[in-house]
C-alpha cells in the first residue's frame, strides 16, 4: 500500500539577519572553548576532551560559515542591484 502524501509547493526560505547570526554562533562556540580550557585537566580524567574539541571545532566551521554567508548577502545584493536598471527601463529580464 502506497503512502499517501499531499502535494504542496514549498514555503518560501526565510530571510533575516543569516551573518549576524552566523556569527553570533560562532562567538559562542569560542567563548564555551576558552571557558572549557581552565578545566582541561578534569574533561581529560573523565574522558570527556572532545567537549573542549568540539567547541574549537565549532568555532572553525562557523568562520567557514560567516565567510559563506558573507559572500551569499554580497552575490544576493549584486544580483538585486543588476536587476533594478532593468526594471525602471521596462526591458525584460534574463531569467
Amino acid at each position: 500500500m502506497a503512502k499517501w502524501t499531499p502535494k504542496h509547493e514549498a514555503p518560501e526560505p526565510l530571510e533575516g539577519p543569516v551573518v549576524a547570526t552566523i556569527t553570533g554562533g560562532t562567538i559562542i562556540w569560542f567563548v564555551l572553548f576558552v571557558v572549557q580550557l581552565p578545566f582541561y585537566g578534569w574533561f581529560d580524567d573523565h574522558g570527556h576532551t572532545r567537549w573542549v574539541w568540539t567547541c574549537l571545532a565549532g568555532g572553525g566551521l562557523g568562520l567557514i560559515g560567516i565567510w559563506y554567508v558573507r559572500r551569499r548577502d554580497a552575490a544576493i545584493k549584486r544580483a538585486a542591484a543588476s536587476d533594478e536598471p532593468r526594471e525602471a527601463t521596462g526591458e525584460p529580464q534574463s531569467s
